[in-house]
């Protein structure tokens, strides 16, 4: 009976024991992501799939070092449904000093379990915009306002923030630092670095997740994978520009000489990227008027005698439209300079010296097939009463002439009859009938 009393005394401490753990133990990794530059397709993907292994793998929660100035409202959304169905704590962080949380990002920040900033930082400005930059069309500019007003009052809400000022950063743009924002309760705390935001957030109580438990020294990094890097160097507006240039060259040049195949595929792919890329772009719609009206002014100048007009008129085209291709208000870039000049002179160029070459071979006397013989000499090899044989380029022809010619006597040939070559006497530079002695 004691036997049996020690072997269950032992089996029940033995469940103790391994119900037990160190303290540590129960610590998850903390995961860590930078999402930088525009919102896009490439940026909400990528957090997407951070999110999944972040929850896959265990980590305890998952930092985003965010710095946008926004972008796109589909992308964003999609970011802000990814953090919303995320089973561990999202936090977002606003950092470095500098950066920022515009227009998309003031909803991505405020969608997060927890919301961070650092010092030196700034968030809001949310006002929906066009793809080129602008403000909207009166009625439409309305329904989209009201409906990302309603979005982001949505957001607010399901996180306990404040909803009026979230209004006012799509309807007034308005932007806050990250010292007003705490004190407005739009974030929910300040910390000069990541090491200083684990420490704050390790033990913090998540509505609907829980307190987080991390060990604030097991840190992993998630790196962009090779598709995300592409898809977003695809987003440089100077990436696209080239891009553009490069595609229309090609299709220029398969304009210009039909069958080549090469440049007009080149081209043609070179157009598909720029054109992606100018979906998270501030294009301009003149820029690329201006940019396809120097492309039809290089056409013409294959086709019209302008005597360079025409050329002179693609390359301002081409100078204007590069300029005012990219909106460079509200803090968005343009076109780099050092960019743009070097690019306008080799493609500009590459247009003018094609239209030039394919203008000078329709109006040049062919130099080849029959076309090519009239006009050239030869020396008669058999007496011409009136046909015999002549002697042009060193190839023996059959001739004919309306008068006699003899053997030695140099020729101009004014015809061609199929393999018969219509011919007259020479005239020398005195006047007279050109005859060897």
């Amino acid at each position: 009976m004691r036997k049996r009393s020690f072997t269950v005394s032992l089996f029940v401490a033995l469940l103790l024991l391994l119900s037990m753990r160190p303290v540590d133990a129960g610590s998850a990794p903390v995961y860590l992501v930078r999402i930088t530059g525009a919102i896009s397709p490439a940026n909400a993907d990528f957090l997407d799939s951070s999110i999944h292994r972040a929850n896959t793998e265990g980590a305890g929660c998952l930092i985003v070092m965010l710095d946008t100035p926004g972008g796109l409202a589909e992308s964003m959304r999609k970011m802000v449904m990814a953090i919303y169905e995320s089973r561990i704590p999202v936090v977002v962080f606003v950092a470095p000093s500098g950066a920022r949380a515009a227009s998309a990002g003031v909803m991505i920040t405020m969608a997060a379990d927890v919301a961070a900033m650092a010092p030196g930082t700034h968030i809001g400005a949310a006002h929906p915009v066009n793809a080129g930059g602008k403000d909207l069309g009166e009625t439409m500019a309305e329904k989209i306002t009201n409906d990302m007003v309603a979005f982001v009052k949505s957001i607010a809400e399901k996180r306990e923030r404040n909803i009026e000022w979230a209004e006012k950063a799509v309807r007034e743009s308005v932007s806050v630092t990250e010292t007003e924002a705490l004190e407005k309760r739009i974030i929910d705390l300040v910390a000069r670095d990541v090491d200083d935001l684990v420490v704050q957030i390790n033990s913090l109580d998540i509505k609907g997740k829980g307190p987080v438990d991390i060990d604030p020294a097991n840190r992993i990094w998630i790196a962009e994978s090779m598709r995300t890097r592409i898809l977003k160097a695809l987003s440089d507006p100077n990436i696209a520009y080239i891009l553009m240039m490069i595609g229309l060259a090609g299709l220029y040049f398969e304009l210009s000489h039909p069958g080549v195949i090469l440049p007009g595929v080149i081209g043609s792919i070179a157009l598909i990227l720029a054109f992606y890329s100018f979906q998270t772009l501030p294009v301009n719609i003149a820029g690329v008027l201006l940019i396809l009206l120097a492309l039809i002014f290089f056409i013409m100048e294959m086709k019209i005698a302008s005597y360079g007009l025409l050329s002179v008129a693609g390359l301002i085209s081409l100078l204007l439209g590069s300029v005012m291709l990219f909106e460079r208000s509200g803090g968005r870039i343009g076109i780099s300079w050092t960019v743009m000049l070097p690019t306008i002179s080799l493609v500009g160029g590459f247009f003018v010296v094609v239209a030039g070459l394919v203008f000078r071979s329709r109006i040049r006397r062919p130099m080849t097939g029959e076309s090519g013989l009239i006009g050239e000499t030869g020396v008669v090899k058999t007496p011409l009463t009136p046909t015999g044989r002549i002697q042009v380029h060193g190839e023996l022809w059959l001739a004919r002439s309306r008068m006699p010619l003899n053997a030695g006597q140099r020729v101009r040939v004014t015809a061609v009859d199929g393999l018969t070559l219509e011919v007259e006497p020479e005239v020398s530079a005195a006047g007279s009938k050109g005859i060897t002695p």
